[in-house]
């Protein structure tokens, strides 16, 4: 019978490396691994992945935990479960073939839920988190008991392995298309912005690159802030607040910290009769598939949701097999998509 010792003579490599390469780990160049996968289907070996359970303890399962931020059902439904269903898919992609299956979790912000998450942790081999699940000393606990990945956590963590979307960047772009007078800007002045939830660091992200925005360009103002949840529901809820203040007192643009809430001020301020872009502005965040289709099209900033999975899966790999590797963010690039919701007429950037 065909060991991993043969595979390992025959490639030329360290038993290590032929282990990393059945586990489908990052860490092997492109190279040896094809030459490895070679001699693998040469030589006939098949790994035996019960005795590579028992030997390394392994349980074959990466475990998945995700905050439900959809709101109603109804917003689950419709759309509120976008942003993860694209992770999930792309880390699901990388551990085929690994020997992995991907278990998922969702629950509500709360104590509960983080006791789900410390009783599926035990029952893994590795944490992908989406968010901030838990606080930040107690996800680093958790961490030095198994390996964990944050997606969409704090780019200035040092203990935990993160990756994140720039949301600085493509938020700031977004403010000085908006404010610009120059250009292709609009030379909006009163800016309304709609936050997200205050334990969700990509909101807290957004709304402080929003204001810094503002200030930057020394002629724009925040109207109002108004502070959401992220679902679609919090957004309708948002431009009730706005239409309260009367038809002649509505902001020049409302910038919204997601798609979803987007959603929810567009199909408000429409029953309304007020018209976007007409008489308000209006972009969001994240360049969900629906904002593409709204009407009008969404102004929006994209950011990478299958490369956060896919990068977050291949490095909880990596961290697996190499426990002691140093913890490190990856912040992947968002960019403005801009269509005609702000008030262009052509839209560019636009996918």
């Amino acid at each position: 019978m065909t060991t991993v010792y043969d595979v390992a003579r025959v490639a030329g490599v360290s038993t290590a490396t032929v282990s990393r390469v059945v586990r489908g780990s990052s860490l092997v160049n492109a190279d040896t691994r094809e030459r490895v996968l070679a001699v693998i289907e040469a030589l006939g070996f098949v790994p035996d992945a019960y005795a590579q359970g028992l030997s390394n303890r392994r349980k074959d399962i990466i475990g998945f935990a995700a905050l439900e931020r959809g709101g109603s059902e109804m917003d689950i439904e419709r759309n509120g479960l976008l942003f993860v269903d694209q992770i999930v898919h792309a880390a699901e992609s990388v551990l085929r073939g690994t020997g992995y299956s991907l278990l998922l979790t969702f629950g509500e912000s709360g104590e509960q839920f983080e006791r789900r998450v410390r009783l599926l942790s035990g029952k893994v081999d590795g944490l992908l988190v989406a968010e901030e699940i838990m606080a930040g000393d107690d996800l680093r606990a958790l961490a030095k008991r198994i390996p964990v990945v944050v997606i969409a956590g704090r780019r200035d963590e040092a203990r935990l392995d993160v990756v994140a979307a720039d949301n600085v960047s493509g938020m700031t772009a977004l403010v000085e298309h908006l404010t610009a007078s120059k250009g292709d800007g609009h030379g909006y002045r009163r800016l309304c912005f709609v936050t997200g939830p205050k334990d969700a660091p990509d909101a807290r992200d957004r709304q402080a690159a929003f204001e810094e925005a503002i200030v930057a360009s020394r002629h724009a103002g925040i109207d109002q802030v108004i502070h959401g949840d992220f679902s679609e529901g919090s957004g309708a809820a948002a431009a009730q607040v706005l239409l309260g203040r009367g038809r002649r007192s509505l902001p020049q643009a409302v910038v919204c910290a997601n798609d979803q809430m987007a959603f929810g001020v567009l199909h408000e301020l429409h029953r309304a009769g007020i018209r976007v872009p007409a008489d308000v502005a209006l972009t969001g965040f994240d360049d969900i598939y629906p904002s593409r289709l709204m009407d009008p099209p969404l102004t929006t900033v994209s950011q990478p949701f299958r490369e956060l999975g896919t990068l977050a899966a291949r490095r909880l790999l990596d961290r697996i097999g190499e426990p002691a590797l140093t913890p490190r963010a990856e912040v992947l690039p968002t960019s403005a998509v801009i269509r005609t919701s702000c008030g262009c007429q052509y839209p560019h950037g636009a996918h």
